[in-house]
């Protein structure tokens, strides 16, 4: 099967936390969201231009919601594909391609349909990433089956994370990895603010990059540098050498990450202190206590 013949789908998930980001905006940063998401946008414009059969899809990690932000859900399975459509939004116009504006504009309406229905609630402040990355899957998993037989899907999700980790996330994270990793899918990791252990395992796992910014407005050079080239291309270029990998737990307790605890031996649940009932599947553990030994009856000898 020859390159052409293949299709090369990058599922960029950018963090559009609106609290981080309005953080940002008070402390003064010049970095603001909408550049991260032109950053996003360059990227994703210079994927489809590497082939033509390069694919693209665009998510948004919110604290209520992931919505996809390209395609829209106008856009059928022919026109990802290319089989049709393309004669709508083929040609010019002020000397752009046609596709790559219609994508860019789709991309700034959702983000603004977004922001304006968000409503920020006290108990819902993290990132959504682990349901980000399930859609990022299920959509892959629907364009392997949708596309044609000829063609071969190669993979690869790029997150551009900005928040914290959210320690609630943890199980659902971990399924998310191993599944990416049955399936032959990379995880790239692109973080602006601190370390993500969650990130940093699904990098190692999967065999992605990941890559923590020192700079967050050099961010596009970052983008275009480290994760546009290909799985096959990175093997040919000097990289970001793999970082420490933190592979420490999170209890489903308290949700902080340990490095010794208890694990349940039916659910696999993980806890920091010991408990007779696991509070995930309610097993009751038959705890053996030690063997009591009875005390021997001395005999007192009467002294003649």
């Amino acid at each position: 099967m020859s390159g052409d013949e293949e299709l090369n789908l990058l599922v960029i998930v950018v963090d559009t936390n609106p609290i981080w980001w309005g953080k940002q905006a008070l402390g003064g940063s010049e970095f603001t969201l909408t550049k991260c998401l032109d950053a996003a946008m360059v990227l994703g414009n210079s994927h489809l231009f590497m082939n033509r059969k390069n694919k693209l899809a665009v998510i948004a990690s919110h604290i209520q919601e992931s919505r996809f932000l390209y395609p829209g859900k106008h856009w059928t399975a022919a026109d990802l594909f290319g089989e049709a459509g393309e004669s709508n939004i083929s040609g010019s116009k002020d000397g752009k391609y046609e596709l790559l504006t219609t994508i860019n504009e789709t991309i700034a309406e959702e983000v603004k349909d977004l922001m304006t229905q968000t409503e920020i609630r006290a108990q819902q402040t993290e990132t959504l990433l682990a349901g980000s990355l399930a859609k990022a899957l299920c959509y892959i998993h629907r364009m392997m089956k949708e596309g044609k037989v000829s063609q071969e899907i190669k993979s690869r999700i790029l997150v551009i994370k900005a928040a914290e980790d959210s320690a609630l996330q943890y199980m659902n994270f971990m399924n998310v990895i191993f599944a990416a990793q049955k399936q032959n899918i990379l995880i790239d990791a692109c973080v602006l603010d601190s370390d993500s252990g969650l990130l940093q395992q699904a990098c190692d796992i999967t065999g992605g990059i990941y890559l923590k910014v020192p700079y967050m407005p050099s961010l596009l050079q970052y983008l275009l540098c480290v994760y546009l080239p290909d799985q096959e291309q990175r093997s040919q270029l000097i990289l970001p050498p793999p970082v420490h990998v933190d592979y420490r737990a999170a209890c489903f307790c308290h949700r902080n990450l340990i490095e010794i605890g208890y694990v349940c031996s039916v659910c696999l649940s993980i806890f920091c202190s010991f408990s007779p009932i696991c509070t995930t599947c309610e097993t009751a553990f038959k705890i053996s206590l030690p063997a009591v030994m009875k005390a021997k009856k001395k005999k007192l000898k009467l002294a003649v």
